[in-house]
């Protein structure tokens, strides 16, 4: 049995990479539960996808194992005004319209305290394919767009000390990248021939996530969380796009939660995440020295994509109808991470939805057998430039828009 679950977990990891992501390019949530919550989790662990959020609620799953699969349909478009260099219109970058996204997770209580896991799940979103590249009036061939896939593998270890519990995850990241239509950037960068068109590059890292669970009272359950900075190899193709000769770190990430069980059948969670992207200097620098002549693109400090920190507001409530159906849905919002001067080059990545609204239900197909559900939908969100594009690419403004659709199904089995 644990050879056949260890064979399963070897096969997910080797799944193709697939985008998906709402609040920047992280998910929402991990976990087809915690999805149809509005991701919730650090405080409420439903399955051993838990130590995606906080490992330390792996202590309180029990054995099981889990595998979901989300569809998600992101809609992203861009459009360029005002411009003098032949650059104006509206651009279609969903060349590729939807994306799957696989995750799997395996727990076993190896005493009735200590709790060894493994979760396998991914984060994307810097994904567009323009037909017709923005770019194209300065040399750019079509097509044009980037894509951005990470992996995760998380070995995790939790123990639990009374009513509470204290867990600790390896992150064994990996990630691809593309890029292609990006030719008029080249003049600006430190290594133009590692600008665009390289074909798929990929890097790895390993990263630390700590947690923990308390149940402060019978119907109150309190949790944080906190991952350090993973630091990743190069991108050696595209070292002349990303700064850092290519460096392309997974941002530090923390947060804390609330679970309160308000009736037996009712149990209402909320979670307050922050993702601080800005920390990253090829995503948080901004765009605009490149404009001045005071930075290169793949620099040591070279430019980004100029996103600012986010912190992510989620709320979910779960309702046992019956021993056999609960029904769940949730709400998360955030401030997104693209200033209005740094749409321009975002044209690249418009990750600019901040609010989702969310369903979800778990029906209990045995003693030992769950069929899940959820369903994401997050608002179309328009971002108008402000300063956006200098004089020499013709200046005016690029607005972003985005929306985003996400239906997923997961089975969990206890054993």
């Amino acid at each position: 049995m644990k050879r056949n679950l260890l064979a399963v977990a070897v096969a997910a990891a080797l799944l193709p990479l697939s985008a998906g992501a709402t609040t920047g390019y992280f998910q929402h949530g991990y976990g087809i539960m915690s999805k149809g919550m509005g991701g919730v989790g650090i405080a409420l662990p439903q399955d051993s996808l838990a130590a995606a959020t906080n490992p330390a609620g792996m202590a309180w799953v029990g054995n099981r194992v889990d595998g979901g699969l989300d569809w998600f349909a992101p809609n992203r478009s861009a459009e360029i005004a005002g411009n003098g260099a032949g650059l104006n219109g509206t651009y279609d970058g969903n060349g590729r319209k939807s994306f799957l996204v696989p995750e799997f997770g395996f727990n076993r209580m190896v005493s009735p305290n200590l709790a060894l896991g493994v979760s396998v799940f991914g984060n994307g979103g810097m994904n567009t394919y323009y037909q017709s590249n923005p770019f194209r009036a300065f040399g750019s061939s079509n097509p044009g767009g980037v894509d951005l896939m990470q992996l995760f593998v998380s070995p995790t270890a939790a123990y639990k000390v009374g009513n509470h519990s204290f867990g600790a995850s390896l992150n064994i990241a990996y990630q691809q990248f593309a890029a292609q239509g990006l030719e008029a950037f080249r003049a600006q960068s430190a290594s133009p021939n590692e600008v665009t068109n390289r074909g798929r590059d990929s890097s790895s890292g390993l990263g630390i996530r700590v947690g923990w669970t308390g149940q402060v009272t019978p119907n109150v359950t309190l949790g944080a969380t906190y991952q350090t900075k993973t630091r990743m190899s190069k991108f050696d193709k595209y070292k002349g796009l990303f700064a850092e000769q290519g460096g392309f770190d997974i941002p530090e990430n923390y947060g804390v939660g609330v679970a309160f069980k308000a009736t037996p059948a009712l149990t209402i969670a909320a979670d307050v995440e922050r993702i601080n992207y800005a920390d990253v200097k090829s995503v948080g620098n901004t765009v605009n020295c490149l404009f001045v002549g005071a930075c290169q693109l793949g620099a040591s400090n070279g430019a980004g994509f100029g996103w600012r920190n986010s912190t992510v507001y989620k709320i979910g409530l779960a309702y046992a109808v019956s021993p056999t159906l609960t029904l769940r849905t949730g709400y998360a919002t955030l401030r997104q991470p693209i200033p209005a001067s740094q749409t321009f080059f975002n044209i690249l990545a418009p990750g600019v939805v901040e609010d989702h609204l969310t369903f979800g239900a778990t029906w209990r197909t045995s003693k030992q057998g769950e069929l899940s559900f959820s369903y994401m939908y997050a608002f179309e969100k328009k971002v108008n430039g402000s300063g956006s594009i200098s004089a020499g690419f013709g200046g005016g403004e690029a607005n972003l828009r985005m929306k985003q659709t996400a239906l997923g199904v997961g089975f969990g089995w206890k054993y």
